[in-house]
């Protein structure tokens, strides 16, 4: 069984551009609401770093507070290395996007995006000059004398994007900024918020509940529940190595054995997940390589989802797993129904153990969760 140290910026380097150290919010009720709890938290200057949660599960309320729309009952909130815990949202090297784009519809989008500027009384010249920048940036220039309502909804989230980075901040704070987007375009727009990102060179930190997005976008990733984090990782240790067995549920698709269920398919007893692309499906009797284990079953259901299909097998020892297999990886999965008897195979090494619940502290700073885990 190994473990993940937390880990802190070497001496010498740049404090980290957020720093979040044992942070609490409680909503007052009867009894109070623990909106977040002891968060510890550390993202690297120019990172793309999303936190991902259900509904309710604090993301949100982390970024009002990092924003400074909510002030914190307990713990400080750093940015750049200076304490900002009681600082208003006007005094923060910050800017935030939301789901809603908040543009003024009588506006230019040239004026949309100088707006800030205007407030700040930065001069026309240089007003005109910045907005311009931030246009190219995200690649409207040509849409400067549009109204609002001439654009499509992608145009308008790149304005709101526009009207933040003409500031220059140090982070950009964006509140689900894809939610009111359908599905093509959110794809679409996944892909070139993440150049813009590249281009710019400055901190983003995304707030979603869509785990293909945070694990598209991100450079790391926090997944929170019930107010606290879970796991702090890359796209690829949460979703290969999770943390327990909320991270290996919520982020994709995960099969979990446990108990007697795990016994009777793995010959072990604990709690097990594998993913369902690391599943075969195979008839009996089919032969097989060294190293492969197996459980019998019988199919209850096959969903062809174009380029692969999801086959659900109800075990013979109790319990079931979906399988996810490319088409035309085999003639004879074609003709699988439900009824027919299957053998489902798996590496040894692609059978994780994972606690029901993270043996950390709940946080993680530099590094990735310090949940322990370990393959059996």
């Amino acid at each position: 069984m190994s473990s993940s140290p937390t880990t802190e910026p070497h001496p010498g380097t740049d404090a980290p551009a957020i720093r979040l150290s044992g942070l609490r919010k409680e909503f007052q009720g009867r009894p109070p609401v623990v909106a977040v709890d002891q968060a510890d938290l550390s993202i690297r200057s120019g990172e793309f770093f999303s936190m991902l949660g259900p509904s309710g599960s604090g993301k949100t309320t982390v970024l009002r507070m990092i924003a400074g729309f909510e002030r914190p009952t307990s713990g400080s909130i750093e940015l750049a290395g200076e304490d900002v815990t009681g600082r208003p949202p006007y005094d923060r090297d910050v800017n935030t996007v939301f789901q809603d784009y908040a543009i003024f519809p009588h506006m230019s989008v040239q004026q949309n995006v100088e707006y800030g500027l205007l407030v700040k009384k930065v001069g026309k010249a240089d007003r005109r000059k910045r907005a311009g920048e931030a246009l190219e940036q995200v690649r409207l220039s040509a849409l400067g004398d549009r109204r609002p309502t001439q654009l499509s909804g992608g145009q308008r989230q790149r304005v709101a994007l526009a009207r933040a980075l003409v500031n220059r901040p140090k982070v950009l704070l964006l509140d689900e900024p894809l939610g009111a987007l359908d599905l093509k375009l959110r794809e679409q727009m996944q892909v070139e918020l993440k150049e813009i990102q590249r281009a710019v060179g400055i901190t983003f930190l995304f707030v979603t509940h869509d785990q293909d997005e945070a694990l598209t976008l991100s450079d790391r990733i926090a997944v929170f529940n019930e107010g606290r984090i879970e796991q702090v990782g890359t796209a690829r240790e949460i979703y290969e190595q999770p943390a327990n067995a909320f991270v290996a549920g919520f982020v994709g698709t995960s099969n979990l054995l446990r108990g007697e269920e795990a016994e009777r398919a793995t010959g072990r007893r604990g709690t097990f997940g594998i993913r369902p692309e690391k599943l075969t499906v195979a008839v009996p009797g089919e032969l097989r390589s060294d190293g492969v284990e197996s459980a019998s079953g019988t199919v209850s259901e096959v969903v062809y989802a174009g380029p692969v299909t999801r086959f659900v097998v109800d075990l013979d020892g109790g319990g079931r797993l979906i399988a996810l297999e490319e088409n035309g990886h085999s003639a004879t999965h074609d003709e699988l129904r439900r009824g027919d008897p299957v053998e489902l195979l798996w590496h040894r090494e692609h059978l994780i153990e994972v606690p029901e619940v993270s043996t950390s502290t709940g946080s993680s700073k530099d590094g990735p969760s310090t949940a322990q885990r370990s393959s059996p």
